[in-house]
């Protein structure tokens, strides 16, 4: 007879240390030295509850640490067995925040099919089409702005003059959010991850924060959805509030949780990924050489490679749906999964040194997407065209932007924040 299986109480905690405030704290460096040494001799471990100083559950025993890329796609492709309805990060949040917050993400079959189902029949290539325009003009609008910013010092902070102003104008221009909202918006989307930073917190308790910016966020999209049903309009609210399946037509709740959705998980993903772009074409000056030797051909695997370096969504959660098994181990329905999206793109199993950038790189394999699947980003092709378009305006008119001394980054465990970061650039070398 087989011995029984462990429970949790019996389970040793894995000695390397991936749960702390300090060790979120560190760069994606330091952090890779731990799951490089995790991938090559314990690729899925069991760790102590994370702790970030802000909201614990008392009852978390820990969770199962994926920091392959072959297991991290398993885990992905098993949605049976591995749930995102408990949740899709570390904390055991309370479900009014996962519906509103986290969305159809945070949903498992038959009620996340018909909801992707609805909101893929809006979110369309015609859609992403409409706005390529946009994409483009606000590109420029946004490098004027940097020039002028620039213009006596040539030095800007690249995330609130760069980065963060990307998303936030082509996210609204796609889904229609008047003026008046727009910075409403983009200060109430910086606490989705946030919520987890004291220096962002200034003493406000964060789950309060959170439900602050969630229902903030959520009144707006009803306002958008009232307007968009007495008043039609070009744009992807109207999309979703006309939506139609098999008869079947999206709640207002339903279209108001997935705008907040687009709003905090589409800022920060593309915002991230311009910030850490921008780092790495610093580093890597040999590389933005290459890319500037053909700009528009090289473009397209250079951006590619730009999210695998940035993986800007670093875990997602799973709930096991019941006992089951992965890479050996015995896993007990219940036990929180986390998929390490920011180890499995650095795995030499998968990529020819990881740890350099190569705009060339092919294939390119990276999970910055998620590993296929159910769960697979709506909006990657959205992303893809605003970093495309962000880098060709920067390159182009501002030749010799770099970025000096080291970024400030976030300490939570979701987002691969960059808070700020200064750029310099040669105003009289600067293109209109």
């Amino acid at each position: 007879m087989s011995a029984p299986a462990m429970t949790r109480a019996d389970r040793p905690y894995d000695p390397a240390d991936i749960s702390s405030l300090e060790f979120w704290s560190g760069t994606a460096k330091d952090r890779e030295k731990v799951f490089a040494e995790l991938r090559a001799n314990r690729p899925i471990s069991w760790h102590r509850p994370v702790k970030n100083g802000m909201f614990e559950d008392p009852n978390d025993q820990g969770f199962w640490a994926v920091v392959r890329h072959a297991d991290l796609v398993e885990v992905t492709r098993r949605p049976g067995d591995f749930l995102s309805g408990k949740g899709i990060t570390f904390e055991s949040l309370p479900v009014e925040v996962l519906d509103a917050a986290q969305g159809f993400i945070a949903m498992d079959p038959p009620r996340h099919t018909k909801i992707r189902r609805l909101l893929a029949s809006a979110f369309t290539p015609k859609q992403l089409a409409r706005i390529d325009d946009h994409i483009v003009d606000n590109a420029r609008r946004i490098v004027d702005g940097a020039i002028k910013k620039g213009a006596d010092k040539g030095r800007i902070d690249f995330v609130t003059e760069v980065a963060a102003l990307v998303p936030m104008h082509n996210i609204c221009d796609m889904v229609g959010i008047p003026e008046e909202h727009r910075r409403t918006i983009a200060y109430e989307s910086q606490f989705a991850d946030g919520w987890r930073d004291p220096r962002l917190l200034q003493g406000v308790d964060p789950l309060t924060r959170v439900f602050q910016t969630v229902t903030t966020i959520h009144g707006v999209a009803h306002e958008l959805i009232d307007a968009r049903r007495s008043k039609p309009e070009d744009d992807l609210m109207t999309a979703l509030v006309q939506a139609e399946v098999d008869g079947e037509r999206l709640t207002n709740d339903e279209i108001s949780s997935f705008f907040a959705l687009l709003i905090i998980a589409g800022n920060d993903t593309t915002r991230q990924s311009i910030a850490h772009g921008m780092k790495a074409l610093t580093d890597f000056p040999e590389q933005r050489a290459w890319l500037l030797e053909d700009l528009d051909g090289r473009m397209h695997s250079a951006v590619e490679e730009i999210i695998r370096w940035a993986t800007p969504i670093m875990t997602f959660r799973r709930t096991a749906a019941h006992d089951t098994e992965l890479g050996g181990h015995h896993v007990t329905e219940g036990d929180k999964v986390i998929m390490f999206y920011s180890s499995a793109n650095m795995d030499t199993e998968v990529f020819d040194h990881p740890e350099q950038l190569n705009l060339s790189r092919s294939p390119n394999k990276h999970v910055a997407f998620g590993g296929g699947g159910i769960h697979h980003c709506l909006g990657a092709q959205l992303a893809r065209r605003q970093i495309a378009a962000s880098f060709r305006e920067l390159l182009t008119r501002l030749p010799d932007i770099r970025v000096v001394g080291e970024p400030e980054l976030g300490n939570g465990n979701f987002f691969h924040t960059v808070m700020s970061m200064t750029a310099e650039f040669t105003p009289e070398k600067s293109k209109a």
